[in-house]
């Protein structure tokens, strides 16, 4: 892997939202992880799955979509699954919104 690629990586793993995610599971702690793990936790990241699950303990009201749980270097399934999250970020927070507009 490049050097700054790899420096780029290493910094992203380290900043406060993602080591936040990371006490929420499996990713672990990156700090004697080497650039090959770092990359497997990142992959993790962003194929949506996990990202999914955190957002259901927030909001564990059902949707209508299913995920993709073996993405496997899809773009397409990764995509997909991210799609599927932000929907359900997207309506979390209208709810929550509407809700908070409807108490004054």
């Amino acid at each position: 892997m490049d050097g700054t690629l790899s420096e780029l990586l290493a910094t992203f793993m380290e900043s406060p939202l993602v080591v936040w995610v990371r006490t929420l599971g499996p990713l672990g702690s990156c700090d004697d992880a080497g650039p090959e793990e770092r990359v497997n936790m990142f992959m993790e990241l962003v194929d949506g799955v996990f990202l999914h699950k955190i957002m259901t303990h927030i909001d564990p009201s059902p949707t209508n979509q299913r995920l993709n749980k073996n993405v496997n270097n899809d773009v397409s399934l990764r995509l997909y699954n991210l799609t599927v999250l932000t929907r359900h970020i997207r309506t979390y927070y209208q709810d929550r919104r509407r809700v908070t507009t409807e108490d004054e």
